[in-house]
């Protein structure tokens, strides 16, 4: 690997250490703080997800004609700025539901720039054959960040209350701009099109994926699969403080422990599609992600907790293998001029679930309660396999390059 790339990885690595605390922190922020119903905590994850699906398509159109080292750098930065308003807030006694949803849109809609740009970067630096190998290494970062970051951050809120951790999380996203800006390749500008229309260059992202059949079934997959696991994790922190009666650290710990999946997940993807095949690994993990998901509905009290930790790992290993095998399948089937616009396509089918399936979470958590509707978001997770299992992609070992 390069040393941009390795600078890239730093810059990866401490900002999703940071990203995972927010993750667990500002649900918390709405239970103990705000002391939020069950659905005011789930409209936290909807407004973190509602940018991406006002902006999403259109920021791959613009990224398709910028650099993408400068996106990257300005959105680090304003996630910066934006999470300091909440410690800030909190320390003169100001901070609300209504500033606490304003700032996850925000960061929000940043994080999709950052996240369709940072995608579209990898093939800029690297050679094809060398992309399984530095997503598992992006994979490992997120691993290692979810396994620090979940119980970090539940120590953090204990010990310095819930607003306070998103200055940590403010301060990595400092840590990711200043490695990003110390990147030296400079990419070429993209080529301008004498007849380029903003619409008309989303609309061809757009064709693109729904014309692929690969690219398609992932689509109809990561739809499916994040509209019912967005209901979960919209109840599962209330779930665990109100039904089970954990702390912000036990929640912590528990996810840490449950976490070791990801962390193996991300060690052994690349012997795993060497050995069994790029495609055959991304439906093998798509089919294992509901059942992680169904267990969590037995966690009780005391030894019951197994139910919960056994989850996590399960969906941890599965989001992880996912995750590496479907980002290597876009970066090889799309041409690279239009890598943006589908990366933002990809994306906008995963973001723009988030707040349907946030909302729904909480709905159902309200009408049936919190236990069942964390069952029936894991069985709805369970038929997004149906997309990959009756595509051209379980007849196929490894991924075709565009």
């Amino acid at each position: 690997m390069t040393v941009d790339f390795r600078r890239v990885w730093l810059a990866d690595a401490i900002s999703q250490l940071g990203t995972r605390m927010t993750f667990l922190a500002a649900p918390l922020v709405a239970v103990l703080s705000l002391h939020a119903s069950a659905f005011e905590v789930a409209l936290v994850r909807a407004f973190e997800s509602l940018g991406a699906l006002l902006f999403g398509l259109l920021a791959g159109a613009w990224v398709d004609r910028l650099r993408c080292r400068p996106v990257l750098l300005v959105t680090d930065l304003g996630r910066f700025l934006v999470l300091l308003s909440i410690p800030a807030a909190a320390l003169v006694g100001v901070l609300s539901l209504g500033h606490l949803y304003v700032v996850m849109f925000v960061v929000g809609s940043l994080s999709i720039w950052f996240d369709i740009a940072h995608q579209s970067y990898l093939p800029r630096l690297l050679p094809a054959d060398q992309l399984v190998s530095a997503n598992a290494k992006l994979s490992a970062n997120t691993s290692v960040a979810a396994l620090a970051g979940a119980s970090g951050g539940g120590f953090l809120v204990q010990l310095l209350t819930a607003p306070l951790v998103f200055t940590a999380d403010a301060l990595s996203f400092l840590w990711s701009a200043a490695w990003i800006r110390s990147i030296r390749h400079r990419e070429p500008g993209p080529p301008k099109r004498p007849d380029r229309h903003l619409g008309r260059e989303i609309l061809e992202g757009l064709r693109f994926v729904v014309r692929q059949p690969l690219l398609r079934a992932i689509a109809g997959n990561t739809a499916t699969f994040v509209l019912w696991q967005s209901a979960h994790s919209a109840v599962t922190v209330v779930f665990l403080v109100r039904e089970i009666g954990l702390s912000a650290g036990a929640i912590g710990l528990l996810g840490t422990i449950g976490l070791v999946g990801a962390l193996l997940s991300a060690a052994a993807s690349g012997r795993l599609t060497a050995r069994f095949g790029q495609a055959r690994a991304l439906v093998a993990a798509a089919v294992a992600l509901g059942p992680g998901y169904v267990v969590s509905a037995f966690t009780t009290p005391g030894w019951g907790l197994v139910w919960f930790v056994a989850s996590t790992a399960i969906a941890s290993f599965g989001i992880v293998l996912l995750g590496v095998t479907e980002m290597t399948c876009r970066q090889l089937v799309c041409p690279p001029e239009l890598l943006g616009r589908v990366n933002a396509t990809m994306e906008f089918t995963m973001w723009a679930v988030m707040p349907v399936g946030a909302i729904l979470g909480g709905g159902l958590a309200t009408w049936l309660g919190l236990r069942e509707t964390i069952l029936v978001a894991g069985v709805g997770a369970c038929f997004a396999a149906l997309w990959l299992v009756f595509s051209p992609m379980r007849r196929l070992r490894d991924f075709p390059a565009a």
